[in-house]
């Protein structure tokens, strides 16, 4: 069943019946808190926020100080409030790196959640892995969509029912199908997916009705896009609300889509998304939605998990605080098309290749390095694993101009197709080398204006040698996703390894935006959007 694109205007039934019922004597309050894309943040960090048209920093986060969060929550209404995270949770830092996930399952299993699910990065470390991280949670994991290649049963179980004073609140979990081609092919080896498709609204169908569910959620790690779709297709028709995790947006107000209502809490640990339910008589007559900021002055740490991050922090700090460079500008990865957090990498693996143009992944993830009081800000292993948690070795090879355009055309059909269901992944590319002056709202093919290398037009025959990083599982030709690439070296050095050596060399470094890559329509600061929505970014 395809998904139709488009958020409809008119008043749903659902949100009809709840204004019907504002006067109406609320007789149940129920509490859903929602996290998201954790990505193995540990402690308090520096976030970035677009306020009044500027770029500005502030700490937030801490897995210790949502603890504290969570405790308050549950104190205002005991016994009535659902804590769920949407996946994520072991991949994106050092620490869950050194440790394969490991360092996470203490900490989670104290933190208090409800129900967990996997989300695209949870395959990072293989099935085996994934699945003895997360059964450590002690905690209900679920989702609908995953399952052993060998014998085609479930990872997890699909769905959870919670039942409060008689509501039944039920809960299905969905990760996003296209794990396999989105991650290194290798990570997911040993696991199905199943789509978004007739079978699931089946399935959500019979479990509202046979499970006599009065609140249903799905809870689903698909992307911002693809998730606002879902809420218009009739696969969500018997759904309330979709508890949205992956694209880290932030998402302030539920989008109200024809069926259900989309969420997506950030990410990082930096906020707690907050849902009360309005109920009178058995009936869901009303909501109230917050994003919650995790701002450690509000939420101190709590001692217990603080004790628990240290003792897990404890084998790789002194590897992982090590300084390895300094930064006289802040370095960050939220805009969607150039970064500096990305230039510096860039820039640093054409510097060790020689090569014309040195690329970089769209990855979303990556905590800000803030100077402070006009002083160069240290940059740590920690750091570069937050920026880099996936580090394998570089790879270079040589393309022509004509095969280079068509690649880059595909990459910005796939962060910016009006069509959200054919969006996947990252925002766009990052390069060094290369100047691409580009139309995002043009249509496939046809979004690139003119590219420039080394400050001369691309010519379509000519050869390029170009570097970015190994993908385990792609096919030894195939350089970040670009087919039929020739004379391919793997080098024995990783991205790790170039980025330290050129900190040594270059410290401090002050990488800008430089409009290596450049949309009139989209402007030097570009946040994502949500096409047909009034969301926006902040």
């Amino acid at each position: 069943m395809g998904i139709v694109f488009g958020i409809i205007s008119c008043k749903t039934e659902k949100s009809n019946a709840m204004e019907n019922n504002d006067s109406a004597k609320d007789t149940l309050r129920i509490t859903i808190l929602q996290t998201a894309d954790i990505h193995g943040q540990l402690d308090t960090h520096p976030e970035l926020f677009w306020e009044n048209e500027k770029v500005v920093f502030k700490n937030r986060g801490g897995l210790a100080n949502i603890k504290t969060l969570f405790e308050r929550e549950r104190k205002k209404n005991p016994n009535r409030t659902i804590i769920v995270d949407g996946g994520d949770l072991i991949q994106g830092s050092g620490y869950t790196a050194l440790s394969k996930g490991k360092v996470m399952t203490d900490i989670i299993k104290n933190m208090g959640y409800d129900v967990i699910i996997p989300g695209n990065w949870e395959v990072v470390y293989g099935k085996d892995i994934m699945m003895d991280v997360m059964k450590g949670y002690d905690t209900q994991v679920i989702v609908q969509n995953m399952y052993h290649d060998d014998n085609e049963e479930p990872l997890f179980p699909a769905s959870w029912v919670k039942e409060i004073e008689g509501i039944r609140i039920g809960f299905i979990g969905i990760n996003d199908p296209d794990v396999p081609i989105r991650q290194n092919p290798i990570f997911s080896k040993g696991i199905s997916f199943s789509g978004v498709d007739d079978n699931l609204k089946t399935m959500v169908d019979d479990f509202k009705i046979k499970k006599k569910i009065d609140v249903l959620f799905l809870v689903t790690h698909l992307g911002i896009f693809k998730q606002v779709e879902l809420a218009n297709n009739s696969i969500a028709e018997h759904a309330d609300y979709i508890l949205g995790n992956d694209t880290h947006e932030r998402v302030r107000k539920p989008i109200q889509g024809k069926y259900a209502k989309v969420t997506e809490p950030g990410a990082f640990g930096s906020f707690v998304g907050k849902l009360t339910l309005h109920l009178v008589d058995g009936k869901l007559v009303d909501d109230d939605y917050e994003l919650i900021d995790v701002d450690p002055e509000v939420f101190p740490a709590n001692e217990k998990i603080q004790a628990l991050v240290d003792k897990a922090k404890a084998p790789y700090k002194n590897h992982l605080e090590t300084v390895i460079g300094y930064t006289e500008t802040p370095l960050y990865r939220y805009l969607t098309v150039e970064n500096p957090m990305d230039n510096m990498i860039t820039d640093a693996t054409r510097w060790k290749t020689g090569a014309d143009i040195s690329i970089s992944n769209g990855f979303r993830f990556g905590n800000p390095i803030v100077p402070q009081d006009g002083k160069p800000a240290p940059i740590t292993r920690a750091n570069l694993w937050n920026l880099l948690p996936v580090n394998e070795k570089v790879k270079t090879g040589k393309a022509t101009g004509k095969q280079i355009k068509s690649w880059l055309e595909k990459e910005m059909h796939n962060a910016f197709a009006q069509n959200p269901t054919e969006r996947f992944g990252g925002w766009l590319v990052r390069f060094s080398g290369m100047k691409v002056d580009f139309n995002s709202q043009n249509e496939k093919g046809k979004r690139v204006h003119s590219i420039t290398v080394n400050g001369e037009p691309m010519q379509d025959e000519k050869y390029y040698s170009i570097s970015a990083c190994v993908r385990p599982g792609d096919p030894l030709d195939n350089l970040c996703r670009m087919p039929n690439v020739k004379d391919v070296e793997v080098k024995d050095y990783t991205i790790h390894d170039v980025v330290e050596e050129y900190l040594k060399e270059n410290s401090p470094v002050s990488p800008t935006l430089e409009g290596r890559a450049y949309c009139e329509y989209l402007g030097e600061y570009s946040f994502s959007t949500v096409p047909q929505t009034d969301y926006k970014f902040q």
